[in-house]
Parts: structure tokens; sequence; C-alpha cells
């Protein structure tokens, strides 16, 4: 059986249904397909990509799974009341579903990271200090807290640009923030491991700044394997030896990526302009 990476959805229920019949008119019959997260917000329909993927999971026999983004991260806390809607998300329509409380219990329940054939799936980043097991152990420890009875206190505390730097001694909901940023948030990093989160609309650090992408930091653990990301549209489809970027903008008049683990082949869907962009695609 062929496994499948799709990149961001991002809300684009319509293109995902198509890029999933080329996927298994590919495959010639079943598949593995793995999301790298952000199924929802921005684009035109939110709630009908975030059933298709549910029920694509709960039927598919181990075959389905989605990796959390910061946009699904996004819908628990609204949807927990742990967070304010913003102006830009287009989240309306779950929250306001008969089925709404099925799919943010499913949501939760969605891992941060996963392996798959020497493939390391995250949303945005891995920190360099973090080998591709010990990044399978930190966001397990998020997804004990969103699972546990304190799901809503640690949504609460989610949110925040520090500690921007990991290290081992962190506890309680300042370890637990970082990871999530980490593995949701990064793009650029200082070459000590610092994450930066103010630049998002590049795709590269500017000039002087000292920044450089997560992926290529000097002496990063997961070497190793492959990992693979989304959550970057403004750097667009990325295939390295070691690395796969994913995300190709879909909702900002790009395309939405598949590509086979096995071979590396890609299958891909051109997409309407939903969100306008001034020569950038932004996140």
């Amino acid at each position: 059986m062929k496994t499948y990476a799709i990149g961001d959805l991002q809300g684009c229920a319509h293109e995902a249904g198509v890029l999933l019949e080329r996927i298994h008119a590919d495959a010639g019959g079943e598949a593995r397909v793995l999301y790298v997260g952000d199924l929802i917000n921005r684009g035109p329909d939110s709630l009908g990509a975030l059933r298709r993927v549910r029920a694509l999971q709960v039927q598919g026999g181990g075959r389905v799974e989605a990796l959390l983004g910061n946009h699904d991260l996004h819908l628990l806390a609204v949807a927990a009341g742990a967070q304010a809607v913003s102006p830009s998300d287009t989240l309306d329509e779950i929250l306001a579903a008969p089925d709404r409380e099925e799919l943010i219990a499913w949501l939760r329940q969605r891992p941060l990271a996963m392996l798959a054939g020497g493939h390391l799936l995250v949303h945005a980043g891995v920190l360099p200090q973090w080998t591709a097991a010990r990044t399978m152990e930190l966001a397990g420890e998020v997804q004990d807290a969103l699972r546990g009875d304190g799901w809503v206190e640690f949504l609460r505390q989610m949110y925040g640009n520090k500690p921007d730097r990991w290290d081992e001694s962190l506890a309680g909901y300042n370890r637990l923030r970082c990871i999530v940023n980490a593995l949701t948030r990064m793009r650029l990093c200082t070459p000590d491991g610092v994450m930066d989160f103010k630049q998002k609309e590049s795709a590269g650090a500017p000039e002087g700044s000292g920044l450089v992408p997560w992926f290529e930091l000097p002496g990063r653990r997961t070497q190793d394997v492959t990992v693979v990301f989304g959550h970057w549209s403004a750097l667009g489809l990325l295939l390295r030896d070691k690395v796969i970027g994913l995300d190709s903008g879909c909702v900002w008049g790009g395309k939405l990526t598949a590509i086979c683990l096995d071979d590396r082949s890609l299958l891909q869907v051109d997409c309407p302009e939903y969100k306008p962009h001034s020569g950038k695609q932004k996140k």
C-alpha cells in the first residue's frame, strides 16, 4: 500500500476531494493518507474539510491520519472559549454545526507528530536539539494535555511566543507552549535555535537578520530521517534529500499538493485564490 502526505487544506474541501480521487487512482485502490495539519480556516469550506477528513480517519482502519496544525489548535481554543475568534477566521460554520462536539472531540485526539517509513511528519518544524524519537515523546506530552481533563486550561495557556528556546528543564505550561510553537508555528530560528515568530510572509530570512530556516540549522538531530512539514506557504513546495515542505498555498491561489512517500511522485490540484495576497502567500 502506498503512503501519501498532503499539505495544508485550510478549508479547501473541494480541492481536497479532487486530490483524494487522484491519489486513489494513482495508488490503484487503497492508500495510506497522512495530512500534515491545518485542515481548516481561511478557506471557503472549513466545515466540509473537517467532516471529510474525520470521516476518512474514523472509517479508514488506520490508513488515514491528520496532524494538528496551528489553525486546528486555534479552533479548539475558540470552541472551548479559551480564545476569541479572529476577524480573518472562517470557523463560524463549524462552531454552529449540529455535530460540532463530535468534530471537536475528534480533533482533540489527533497527534502533533507521526513516524511513517523513515519519515517524521510535523506541521511546522522540529527544533535542532530533538531527535525523531524525542520529537515523538514531546508531541505526546502535548497530546496528553489535550486529551486530559485540563485541556481547556491548557488551551488558555497555549498562546504566546515565550519561551522561544528549548531547555529540558522547562516545565508546566512553559514547556508545553514551547513544544507547540516548534511543532505548529516555527519557520525561522537563530543559528543556536531561538525561534522567531515575527517573519511570516517571506520564503527566507530578511538580509542581515541572522535567521535561518529551521531545517538548515547546523547540527539538527533529525537529519537521519526525512522531515515532512507544511505551514510555510511563502516557501512553497520544497523537495530536498531529507526535507519535504508541502504547503503550496492552496488557499492563496496556489496548489494543493500530495507526495507519495514511497517514490516522491507528486500529485497536485490547482486552486482558486480564495484569499488575496499582495505578491506573497501569507499564512
